[in-house]
C-alpha cells in the first residue's frame, strides 16, 4: 500500500463518516502427498541458510486466539531429511532447532547453498531433482473415516480391512498425517473408536506389529484369528449398511414432509437447538489458501480479517508479494523526515523494503502464535520465470508461508511510471527488474518479462496447490470527477497478472485440486460505510500496529528497522481497518431448485462455471462438472425462465493480443431443456463499457430477474456508477444496454419480482439505497427512487415475498442484519425496517423461507432459523456468499462452497420450530479435475 507518494482518495466530500479456536477433528492434507510439509513447511532450505529470529518483547496489544500446534512427519526428498527415528525425534528436533538458532543471519551464496526446489520450474542442468513423495501408507482409521462421504456397506468393509488387516500396518504402526517424529498424534474421537475396533479385531493380546511386519508363522495367526477377523468385517459392513439405509429413510422422510407434509426436524435434536448440527462426515477439509498482493501490507489492509480467520483456524496460508514495496526508500512518517532510531534516515530502498518485510513477519507471527518475535526460516527458491524468490516459513506454525518476488513497484498510485507492473503490462518496458531487500537471502538480481511474471506466479500456484486463491480487484474503476484510479495501479495490474497466472495454471496443470477465487476491494473501502464491528476493526488495527513498528524497539535485530514507519502516524490508513469488501462473488442466487424439487448449484472453479445437481428430492448429488468456457469471473447467478429452464449469468474476462484488449463482458448459458444436465454455449451480452482505458472495465456482476410476462432482464452497475440494463425481446434477442440513471452506485445491484410480477431493482450507494420498479409487468423500469433507508454495507440481497420484495443488508459498524419490505404500488416505497441482530460478521446474507444465513465474526457461517430464535454458528468457512432456495412447498436448502472449493449443503423444514440438518459435503474430497 504505502509508496511514499500521493495515492487516490475519495472525491471531496465523498467519504462518509466512520460508521474460535480450531476444531481438533480437522485432518489436514496436501494434495497428492501423504504428508504435506515436513518439519518446517512447504519449502526446503539449506541447513546453512538464514534463520530469522526475533527476540521476545512484551506485547502491546491483545493477542489473537491461540492456534493449535500441528505436527507433521518429515519427508525424505522434501527437505533432505529422512525423518526422525522413533524415540529420538523430540531430542533430534530440539538439537536441530538449536543449531538453526545459532545460524541466524548467516548466509551462503545461492550458488553454494544446498538447492531448494523451484516453483514448478523444469528440471535442468544443475537444478535439483524433482520432488518425489514418499509411498503412501495404508490409511489410518481416522483417515478412512474422514474419506467416507456417506455410509456404504462394501466400502466401509473395504476401508476397515485396510485399516486393520493382519498383513498390514495397524494401530500405532500407522502414522496419521498429523504425526511428527514418528509418533502418533491424538486422534479425534471417531478415529480413536475406529482404532480401538481395529485393535480388538486384529491384536487383542498386545500392541499392533510395526508397519510392514508379518505375524509369526509366516502365513497368519490361525483359522480362529481369521474367523474373528471375518466376523468383524461382516459386522462393520452390516452396521454401515443399516446406517446407510437409515440415512436414506431420514432424507426421504424430510423431503416428503418439506414437499407438503407437516413440519419436520431433520438431522436429530430438538426444536430448541440453537447451534447448527454438524455430522461427523461434514467437517470440512480446511483447504489451502494462497493470497497474492502487490505490496507488503495490502493483505493486512484489504484481506483482513479473512487472513486472520484462516490462520486462526489452522488453514495452510501462503502470502505472495509481487513487489518489494520500496517506495522512495525513506522509512519515516511522511511528515517527519528526521532521523529515527533504528530507521532509515535517508533514502535506502533495499533497507526500506527489508523493514516492511520485517513488519509483515512480525504481524503474521503475532496472528499465528501470539508472539511477534516468533522465529522465521528464510531461504531462496528458484522460480519458474527464471529468477529467485525468498520463501519464509514460520517455524512455530509452518503452515504459514511468505513468498517475496521482489519486483520494482511503481512508487505512485496513478502516474505514468514505465518501470512498473503497469508499464510491463502495457509493453512500455520489456522487462521489470528486481529490487532486493537488504536482508534477503536472494543475492542474484534478475528481471522478468510479462510472460515470465505469469510463469512465476503459475509456478507458485503449482507448488502450493491452493483450493482458494485471493487477490486484489483487477477492475477497480476511476473517480468520476478526477478520472484517477480508485486503487493503486500496482494493485490492479498486479491482479491482472494473477488472473493470467490462474488461467495458465488451470489450463496447463492437470494434476491439481479445483480452486475458487476471491477478489478484494482496495483503497475505495475508505469511501464506503464501515463493514466491521468495533472488535473486528480493533483486531485488524492491532496487526497494522505491529506492522507499523509503533514501539521502535529493535526486536528484529535488523539495522533496516522492524516495521513500516511510513504508516506509523496513522496505521488505520484511510479507515481501511474499519472495512473489508469483496469485489466479486457477492451474489446469493447461485443455488436454485427445479419443478421436480431437484437442486442446482453454480459456482466458479478453475475459471469455469461448476455445476452440482441433485435430481429430485432424494437423488444422489453429482458434480462438480465444469461447463465449457474459461475466463469466468467469481460469482454466478441462476434464474428460472418461463419454460422451466435454468439460465446462468456471470461475467467473463478475456485478455486479447494487445494490452488494450483486456475486456470484461456479461455472458449467459441456458439449460437445453428443463431438468437436463446439458447447457448451451455461453452467449455474450457484451458490456456497457466502450474501452478498458475509460473505466478499467469496472462493471458489476449482473443481477437478473424474470417478470410476470416471462421477460428476463440483466442489470449491472457501470464504471460511471450508474445502472445499465438489457431486456430480452419476444424473438429471443436482447435489446441494447439502456441507461437507468442513478449515481454513486457501488457493489452489485439486486433484483426480484413482487407478487404482481413487477420487477424491482435495488442498489447501494455510499449513503443509502436507491431503487427502480416496473409500473406493471412488461413495462420499462420507472425512474430511480431514493428509499430513505440508512447507509448500509455494500452487499444486498432481495427476494420476492409478502406481496413485495424484501431486502436484507448489514448495519455499518455492527454487522447486524437488517431487513425492509419494498412495494411498487403507486411507485417504489419502503414499508418499515427491522434490525434482526446476528453474530456480527460482514458480507452478503441469504434468505429463503424462515432461514437467514451469512458470514459471522470469526469467518464461519452463522444462521437464524426463525424470528426470535438464537443465531447458530457452523464450523464452515467459505468463499464468497452463501445461497439458499425453497425446495418444494415447505423445505429450505442452504449451501456454501468451503475454502476447500467443495460444496456443502444442508436443509430445514420451513417451520417456526425447525432447525438445520447436519451439513453434508458433496462429492469426494477436492481432487484433480
Amino acid at each position: 500500500m504505502s509508496d511514499g507518494h500521493p495515492r487516490p482518495g475519495p472525491p471531496a466530500g465523498g467519504a462518509p463518516g466512520p460508521g474460535p479456536a480450531p476444531d481438533p477433528t480437522y485432518q489436514y492434507w496436501q494434495y497428492g502427498q501423504p504428508d504435506p510439509y515436513g518439519q518446517y513447511g512447504q519449502y526446503a532450505w539449506s541447513q546453512d541458510s538464514q534463520q530469522y529470529h526475533q527476540s521476545h518483547l512484551p506485547h502491546q496489544h491483545q493477542h489473537p486466539e491461540p492456534v493449535s500446534e500441528f505436527h507433521h512427519a518429515p519427508q525424505a526428498g522434501w527437505n533432505g531429511w529422512d525423518g526422525w527415528p522413533d524415540g529420538a525425534g523430540a531430542q533430534a528436533q530440539q538439537a536441530q532447532q538449536a543449531q538453526q538458532a545459532q545460524q541466524a543471519y548467516e548466509f551462503q551464496h545461492p550458488a553454494d547453498a544446498e538447492p531448494a526446489r523451484a516453483f514448478g520450474g523444469p528440471e535442468a542442468a544443475g537444478a535439483p531433482a524433482p520432488f518425489v513423495p514418499q509411498q503412501s501408507q495404508a490409511p489410518s482409521p481416522q483417515q478412512a473415516q474422514a474419506q467416507q462421504d456417506a455410509p456404504q456397506g462394501r466400502r466401509a468393509a473395504r476401508l476397515a480391512r485396510r485399516a486393520g488387516a493382519p498383513d498390514g500396518p495397524t494401530g500405532a504402526s500407522t502414522a496419521a498425517p498429523g504425526a511428527a517424529d514418528g509418533r502418533i498424534g491424538e486422534a479425534p474421537p471417531q478415529g480413536r473408536r475406529a482404532a480401538r475396533t481395529a485393535r480388538r479385531g486384529g491384536a487383542p493380546d498386545g500392541p499392533a506389529p510395526a508397519a510392514g511386519a508379518r505375524p509369526r508363522g509366516g502365513g497368519g495367526q490361525g483359522p480362529q484369528r481369521n474367523h474373528r477377523w471375518a466376523g468383524l468385517v461382516k459386522g462393520v459392513a452390516l452396521c454401515a449398511a443399516v446406517a446407510a439405509a437409515g440415512m436414506l429413510v431420514l432424507r426421504a422422510g424430510a423431503a416428503v414432509e418439506g414437499l407438503g407434509g407437516s413440519p419436520a426436524h431433520p438431522g436429530g435434536g430438538g426444536p430448541d437447538t440453537a447451534a447448527v448440527a454438524v455430522g461427523a462426515g461434514a467437517v470440512p477439509d480446511p483447504g489451502r489458501v494462497v493470497q497474492i498482493v502487490a505490496h507488503p501490507d495490502d493483505d493486512l489492509y484489504f484481506m483482513n480479517p479473512d487472513l486472520r480467520y484462516s490462520i486462526s483456524a489452522g488453514h495452510p496460508v501462503t502470502s505472495v508479494y509481487l513487489t518489494a514495496g520500496e517506495a522512495d526508500g525513506v522509512n519515516a512518517a511522511p511528515a517527519k523526515g528526521a532521523t529515527t532510531k533504528g530507521a532509515t534516515a535517508k533514502p535506502d530502498k533495499p533497507a526500506y523494503a527489508e523493514a516492511r518485510q520485517n513488519g509483515i513477519r512480525a504481524a503474521y507471527a503475532k496472528m499465528a502464535t501470539g508472539d511477534r518475535s516468533s522465529a522465521w526460516k528464510r531461504t531462496v527458491v528458484p522460480t519458474k520465470g527464471g529468477g529467485h524468490a525468498e520463501v519464509d516459513v514460520l517455524v512455530a506454525n509452518p503452515r504459514v508461508n511468505l513468498v517475496w518476488l521482489q519486483l520494482r513497484e511503481a512508487g505512485h498510485g496513478y502516474a505514468d511510471v514505465p518501470d512498473s507492473l503497469h508499464g510491463l503490462w502495457d509493453g512500455k518496458v520489456a522487462r521489470l527488474e528486481s529490487m532486493l531487500s537488504s536482508g534477503t537471502p536472494v543475492k542474484q538480481r534478475f528481471a522478468y518479462s510479462k510472460d515470465q511474471v505469469v510463469q512465476t506466479l503459475a509456478g507458485v500456484l503449482e507448488q502450493y496447490a491452493p483450493t482458494t486463491v485471493r487477490f486484489q480487484d483487477p477492475t477497480p474503476g476511476r473517480y468520476p470527477d478526477t478520472k484517477q484510479y480508485t486503487d493503486h495501479q500496482d494493485h490492479f495490474y498486479g491482479a491482472r497478472f494473477v488472473q493470467m497466472a490462474t488461467a495458465a495454471y488451470a489450463k496447463d496443470v492437470k494434476d491439481r485440486p479445483h480452486f475458487a477465487v476471491q477478489n478484494y476491494v482496495g483503497y475505495f473501502n475508505g469511501s464506503l460505510p464501515s463493514a466491521l464491528d468495533p472488535q473486528e476493526a480493533k483486531e485488524k488495527l492491532d496487526s497494522l500496529d505491529t506492522y507499523a513498528w509503533l514501539d521502535r524497539q529493535n526486536h528484529c535485530g535488523s539495522d533496516a528497522g522492524c516495521g513500516d514507519l511510513k504508516v506509523s502516524d496513522h496505521p488505520a490508513g484511510n479507515r481501511w481497518t474499519d472495512s473489508i469488501n469483496y469485489a466479486r462473488g457477492t451474489g446469493t442466487n447461485w443455488l436454485t431448485s427445479d419443478k421436480d424439487h431437484g437442486l442446482w448449484a453454480f459456482k466458479v472453479l478453475d475459471g469455469q462455471v461448476a455445476v452440482w445437481h441433485r435430481p429430485g428430492p432424494v437423488g444422489a448429488w453429482r458434480g462438480p462438472d465444469l461447463l465449457p468456457g474459461t475466463g469466468m469471473d467469481p460469482g454466478a447467478s441462476a434464474v428460472t425462465l418461463k419454460d422451466g429452464r435454468i439460465a446462468v449469468f456471470g461475467t467473463r474476462t478475456s485478455f486479447g493480443a494487445r494490452p488494450t484488449d483486456y475486456r470484461r463482458e456479461v455472458v449467459h448459458a441456458v439449460q437445453k431443456s428443463p431438468g437436463a444436465d446439458g447447457f448451451g454455449e455461453w452467449q455474450s451480452l457484451g458490456t456497457p463499457e466502450t474501452a478498458d482505458e475509460t473505466w478499467t472495465s469496472d462493471i458489476s456482476a449482473p443481477a437478473v430477474s424474470v417478470d410476470g410476462t416471462g421477460q428476463p432482464a440483466a442489470y449491472v452497475r457501470d464504471g460511471a456508477y450508474g445502472l445499465r440494463g438489457r431486456v430480452q425481446q419476444a424473438d429471443g434477442g436482447w435489446g441494447p444496454w439502456e441507461k437507468h440513471g442513478g449515481e454513486d452506485l457501488h457493489g452489485a445491484p439486486v433484483t426480484a419480482t413482487d407478487g404482481a410480477g413487477r420487477r424491482i431493482v435495488l442498489s447501494a450507494t455510499s449513503k443509502s439505497v436507491v431503487g427502480w420498479a416496473q409500473p406493471k409487468p412488461g413495462a420499462p423500469l420507472g425512474r430511480v427512487t431514493a428509499t430513505g433507508l440508512p447507509d448500509t454495507t455494500l452487499p444486498l440481497t432481495a427476494e420476492g415475498r409478502e406481496g413485495g420484495v424484501r431486502l436484507w443488508f448489514r448495519k455499518p459498524g455492527s454487522g447486524n442484519v437488517r431487513t425492509a419490505l419494498m412495494t411498487a404500488d403507486g411507485g417504489l416505497k419502503v414499508n418499515h425496517m427491522t434490525d434482526l441482530g446476528g453474530l456480527n460478521g460482514f458480507g452478503s446474507v441469504t434468505a429463503s423461507g424462515h432461514v437467514l444465513a451469512g458470514r459471522a465474526a470469526g469467518g464461519q457461517l452463522g444462521s437464524e432459523v426463525g424470528p426470535g430464535r438464537p443465531w447458530g454458528r457452523s464450523p464452515l468457512m467459505f468463499v464468497g456468499a452463501p445461497s439458499s432456495t425453497m425446495t418444494g412447498k415447505n423445505m429450505v436448502s442452504l449451501a456454501v462452497v468451503g475454502l476447500d472449493a467443495r460444496l456443502y449443503v444442508t436443509s430445514s423444514a420451513d417451520a417456526p420450530d425447525a432447525y438445520l440438518a447436519p451439513w453434508q459435503p458433496v462429492g469426494p474430497r477436492n481432487a484433480a479435475p
